[in-house]
């Protein structure tokens, strides 16, 4: 009872602070004045009229739910390009080369995602630019195929396995060590911070270059940076993510002559094994006036203002006694985890989760759920760690268009308060 009363005052000094959010959110047409205030119709878009109904997308940058919205530099680019034919091999040349200017690195090439980068990065260190050793791929027959995985297994390993590659999983810098040999033509990972250097050293001893998986690693664009100034010889962002540009786009940079390999085994090139990872001219544009435009971009005051809207969501839903929330970022940019005792409450984060994806208009936010994995890749790995973090509701900053994040707020209160009087 002592805590029931100290959690209904706690609220209700909350709610005295959100008064005025909470009778702007209490004022009608709350959708559509957000959906209105970006020129978009909630009922009536190309979407709605073949019957798929789009979601306010409070998850991230996640590839089921379309990734990110293109800046409008991205837009224009693509729409420039494609009143033109160009050479493909020219202008993957002259747009890596901008790119890896703006990087630091020695070469860059645009990729069918960061997926279709490790596609195109094993099948550089497996076959080069020998002619026959490409048209032979998958088949690796006579070449170095193995590609040892500091930290385990990815989600996304099947685009090294589909170019030929053998996993070789290692766990620790100790195994690393002892996995390189003769066989090894890379190493991949998606290490960070001390376990990366480590890492780096030991292939850097063994001459096995290393390819880092950063997809999600943008913003902050100091990280842009980062890996050129390590020395590492490959590594992927992600186009469609932070980065905000084409969905369907990854950037591989590093080393030249890698570069290079990576690009003859890839589109345009018939009989390449990366052939079917096609990326177009728009694409291509579009993912170079997205860095551009990032490295202009002013990151504290757009990181100022993500805060803003995250402050705002968390001072409504803390009106709901017994929910507390802290702002972390994720995918570079800040976000809220939202907490609650799911026992107490009788309402678990999947059910929440659940209930905002099946309401009107239909929310996408995060938790350990992840809805697009293989299920055999979650449940089959034993070797895999299992992070055994509390299940929270997260809502990310970066994916929610200005005003969203009330219609957000709203619809989670209302969930919770409906849940905990239900108790």
């Amino acid at each position: 009872m002592e805590q029931l009363f100290s959690d209904n005052r706690r609220a209700f000094i909350k709610w005295a602070g959100a008064l005025p959010l909470l009778g702007y959110i209490s004022a009608q047409g709350l959708v559509d004045k957000a959906f209105g205030a970006v020129k978009r119709n909630r009922s009536n878009n190309i979407y709605t009229r073949i019957g798929v109904t789009p979601v306010i997308n409070a998850r991230g940058p996640w590839t089921y739910i379309s990734g990110t919205l293109e800046l409008p530099e991205v837009r224009a680019a693509k729409q420039e390009a494609a009143e033109y034919f160009v050479n493909i091999w020219e202008l993957h040349r002259a747009v890596g080369k901008r790119l890896a200017e703006l990087a630091g690195a020695e070469a860059g090439l645009v990729t069918s995602g960061a997926a279709g980068a490790m596609a195109a990065a094993t099948a550089a260190c497996i076959a080069g630019t020998d002619p026959a050793k490409i048209w032979q791929l998958p088949d690796t027959t006579g070449m170095k195929n193995e590609v040892v995985m500091l930290g385990g297994r990815s989600l996304f390993d099947s685009a090294i396995r589909g170019a030929g590659g053998k996993l070789v999983l290692a766990q620790t810098h100790e195994e690393l060590q002892s996995a390189i040999g003769e066989k090894t033509a890379m190493v991949y990972t998606d290490a960070w911070g001390d376990r990366l250097e480590k890492g780096l050293a030991i292939t850097k001893k063994a001459g096995v270059p290393i390819m880092v998986d950063w997809a999600d690693r943008v913003p902050p664009m100091e990280n842009f940076y980062l890996p050129a100034k390590m020395g590492i010889d490959l590594y992927t962002f992600s186009g469609g993510k932070g980065l905000c540009g084409p969905q369907c786009t990854g950037l591989l940079l590093g080393r030249k002559d890698l570069i290079e390999a990576a690009l003859a085994n890839s589109s345009p090139w018939e009989g390449a094994v990366c052939r079917p990872m096609k990326v177009g001219k728009e694409e291509i544009m579009g993912l170079l006036a997205a860095v551009e435009t990032w490295v202009k971009t002013d990151e504290a005051a757009l990181s100022r203002e993500w805060g803003k809207r995250m402050s705002r969501v968390a001072q409504i839903v803390e009106t709901v006694p017994g929910v507390t929330t802290e702002t972390e970022p994720a995918y570079g940019v800040p976000s809220l985890f939202v907490k609650w005792d799911e026992a107490a409450m009788k309402l678990t984060v999947a059910e929440c989760s659940k209930k905002l994806l099946e309401g009107d208009p239909r929310i996408e936010v995060s938790s350990r759920h992840n809805p697009s994995a293989v299920r055999g890749a979650v449940e089959g790995d034993p070797k895999r760690p299992q992070k055994n973090r509390p299940d929270r509701v997260q809502i990310v900053a970066a994916t929610l268009r200005p005003g969203e994040e009330l219609v957000v707020a709203k619809r989670l209160r209302d969930v919770l308060n409906e849940a905990r009087k239900a108790v």
